[in-house]
């Protein structure tokens, strides 16, 4: 029985040889052969840009005037609605002119008593001047008769400005808004006793139509662009061309356009900024006053601009910027660059790079320095497997052709 088993176990073992054998005998198909790694490349090409900054500020209302009273009284009657647009001029409060009309006729009747005194002194002065003439008086009268005529009209005089003082208090009694625009809530209601020029102000008018908004710049941020202006990298725009654009708080873009009008000349030292004020049409008064915003302010304009994408730059462990770039004879090259800022998703450089060269911005994981690589423009579709792949075509536009008003840099990676 053990024979047995053994001579089968035998036979089993050279039939398995003898198949191995013949499959060892047999070619193995050839694998096929790689070509150098394929990687996707942007033509750089100079452009325009117009370079902005994005600063947080606040909303300042154009006009603002607090009023107050100009004479003491009881106020009769409010004569707004309060959150109301007002005019200049409208009347708002009404005081009890009660005792400033009884100032007036008082005045009026010292005004008329100084003049039937005037009219009086005159006649004596006139035949006193006659008089001295032909020695019927004496020549201290005479004196005496012109000096009592000047104390008189200078009387008359004090009696008219005293008829105005009189009418100016009686018109303050009914209190008018100084400017047009938008009026808060009242500080005082009716019956309450308000004095000359108080502390509290009645009521507040704001102007909303057009608005000013204010925003502050680092002192190092404008050092920095008055270099870069006087190197001739960035070239200043004209008075007429500095336009702000506005963030709301949610990040809605505001509709209207504004201008820059003036800039600080001062540094806060507190927070060593300067502040920025520019001017916004308000014609539907969205905004208001004291809303917390983004101006976008336009710094200058570079006519020949270098962008790469930021995905095709590197950094080194010092923080230097590298750029791959596909240069001659199809090999990998390690570019320094010099990066000013940011522009959307790409940076400006302000050297190491030139038109026409191609920045890797796919592929760099397989972009060894030296190694010789397969250049196709970026967004092209890759080869087939064990294919020749067909001449990629042209992009209508690679992301540094993009005019500047609509710019455009690489998109994220897929």
């Amino acid at each position: 029985m053990l024979k047995l088993t053994t001579t089968r176990l035998l036979a089993v073992t050279l039939l398995l040889t003898a198949g191995l054998t013949a499959a060892c005998g047999k070619k193995q198909p050839a694998m096929p052969q790689q070509g150098p790694p394929e990687v996707s490349v942007v033509t750089i090409q100079t452009q325009r840009v117009a370079l902005t900054t994005e600063l947080s500020g606040r909303t300042t209302p154009y006009l603002i005037a607090e009023v107050r009273p100009q004479v003491g009284g009881i106020v009769k009657k409010r004569l707004f609605t309060e959150g109301s647009d007002v005019k200049a001029g409208q009347v708002l409060y009404q005081i009890d002119p009660s005792s400033y009309e009884a100032a007036l006729a008082s005045a009026k009747a010292n005004q008329a008593r100084a003049e039937a005194t005037l009219t009086t002194v005159r006649l004596k002065a006139q035949r006193y001047q006659e008089l001295v003439q032909i020695k019927a008086v004496s020549q201290q009268d005479n004196d005496d008769a012109q000096a009592g005529l000047k104390q008189a009209e200078a009387e008359l005089a004090a009696a008219r400005a005293a008829v105005q003082t009189a009418s100016i208090n009686l018109a303050y009694t009914k209190v008018t808004a100084p400017i047009s625009g938008r009026i808060g809530r009242s500080a005082v209601t009716d019956g309450a006793l308000v004095t000359a020029s108080q502390p509290t102000a009645l009521a507040t008018i704001q102007q909303l139509s057009p608005m000013y908004v204010d925003v502050t710049q680092s002192s190092a941020e404008l050092l920095k662009l008055k270099q870069n202006l006087a190197n001739g990298l960035f070239k200043k725009g004209a008075a007429n061309q500095a336009q702000v654009k506005l963030l709301l708080e949610d990040g809605t873009p505001y509709p209207q356009t504004g201008t820059l009008k003036f800039s600080e000349v001062t540094v806060d030292q507190s927070t060593g900024s300067i502040t920025l004020r520019a001017l916004f049409p308000n014609p539907q008064q969205l905004l208001l006053p004291g809303m917390f915003v983004r101006a976008v302010v336009q710094e200058g304009v570079n006519e020949q601009a270098i962008l790469a994408p930021q995905r095709g730059v590197t950094r080194t462990p010092q923080g230097a910027a590298v750029a791959m770039v596909v240069g001659a004879e199809e090999k990998v090259e390690p570019r320094p660059i010099t990066v000013v800022r940011t522009v959307g998703d790409s940076w400006l450089v302000a050297e190491g790079l030139k038109p026409g060269d191609r920045v890797i911005v796919e592929g760099i994981q397989r972009a060894r320095p030296g190694t010789p690589v397969k250049a196709v423009p970026f967004g092209a579709a890759p080869a087939a497997a064990g294919q020749q792949p067909a001449k990629p075509q042209q992009p209508a536009a690679s992301p540094a052709q993009q005019p500047a008003a609509t710019q455009q840099t690489a998109p994220a990676t897929k």
